[in-house]
């Protein structure tokens, strides 16, 4: 049985995320050359580092910290999925808020997690006050499948830093 809740910030930390199997193998990816979307080879294996956890458990906390969500899924008492957003409302008429993070441990990946956290995010995101969540997300087909699974369209505006931070992301919005 899966069991959701909020995370608070003092519980974030190396250990929570100790059963957690962020990799993925990636063939394939979305690609947008000369105005089209189109899929490439594009084969590497996504994984964190030890550094990588460490960034990811500084951003976690100044999340909570700044009012945003971060809120996690956990299988036997071990975390096996997350999603944080950001508390800002920007875009102007689109009012969108950022999903800054959605993940799924590899192991439980399929199972309806991923589904739930990100129907958890809009929930709150609508709450708040925004209209649309934005989305920078990963450009591997099958991360691809499950945001457009979840009504996830080509953002109507691209947010300038994501796309200078991950040029090869794809840039999303859902309406909530």
């Amino acid at each position: 049985m899966t069991e959701y809740r909020t995370l608070h910030e003092p519980e974030i930390n190396r250990t929570l995320f100790q059963d957690f199997i962020r990799r993925q193998v990636v063939t394939k990816c979305w690609r947008r050359e000369h105005g089209q979307w189109i899929i490439k080879d594009a084969p590497f294996i996504d994984d964190w580092t030890e550094e990588d956890y460490l960034v990811l458990i500084d951003c976690l906390k100044h999340t909570i910290s700044t009012g945003g969500l971060v809120h996690g899924a956990f299988v036997n008492h071990s975390l096996k999925g997350f999603v944080a957003v950001l508390p800002e409302i920007f875009g102007g008429e689109n009012q969108y808020m950022d999903l800054a993070a959605i993940h799924v441990s590899q192991d439980m990946r399929n199972s309806g997690i991923g589904k739930a956290l990100f129907l958890t995010a809009k929930q709150w995101a609508k709450e708040k006050g925004a209209k649309k969540l934005y989305i920078s997300a990963h450009s591997a087909v099958e991360s691809q499948a499950f945001y457009k699974k979840m009504g996830c369209v080509e953002a109507k505006v691209y947010h300038q830093k994501h796309v200078e931070e991950e040029p090869f992301d794809c840039q999303l919005e859902v309406g909530l």
